[in-house]
């Protein structure tokens, strides 16, 4: 088992999109092994996305739980909200500043509730419905997969105020 470095802001590779997962061999099962242990090895760390690590595929391992004892792995997951509520909460991210100690975090807007289509980590296909901060958080993980950062999300002032912070 191996723990990853978890890619920085403003690292170019965060916005790469991972690709397609259709390969669950050994190989891919040692890989997602490496995040889960990766993930576990963080303090205050609730998800970690392929792409954070330097890896382009479409996985994240989630587990937010006090224990870690509840953990997610989602494979090519394809998210639709479900009705129009939203909420706006606060988010910080293991590659913006979380990981070096810096809390940067802003609020972001997400779907209150997500449908979940994706394939678990041997391929087979799983379907759920997710809200509060589990929605928030696959959300987020997401945006990873496709290449965003939440950042992304912000109106450009408030982007540039943090930025500046990152870069102190």
């Amino acid at each position: 088992m191996a723990i990853y470095p978890i890619l920085q802001y403003p690292d170019p590779r965060l916005s790469q999109a991972g690709q397609v997962v259709t390969d669950f061999s050994d190989a891919t099962q040692i890989i997602i092994d490496n995040m889960i242990e990766t993930h576990y090895a963080q303090k205050n760390c609730a998800a970690l996305a392929a792409t954070q690590l330097g890896i382009p595929l479409q996985i994240t391992v989630i587990d937010f739980s006090e224990e870690k004892n509840d953990l997610l792995v989602l494979v090519n997951p394809v998210l639709t909200p479900v009705g129009t509520q939203t909420t706006c909460t606060k988010e910080g991210c293991m590659s913006v500043g979380l990981y070096t100690n810096q809390h940067i975090q802003a609020k972001v807007e997400r779907a209150e509730t997500i449908l979940v289509k994706a394939q678990d980590r041997y391929g087979q296909p799983i379907e759920f419905e997710a809200d509060g901060f589990l929605a928030k958080c696959i959300q987020h993980e997401c945006d990873h997969l496709h290449g965003k950062i939440f950042l992304d999300h912000l109106k450009q002032v408030t982007r540039q105020i943090l930025e500046k912070k990152i870069r102190k």
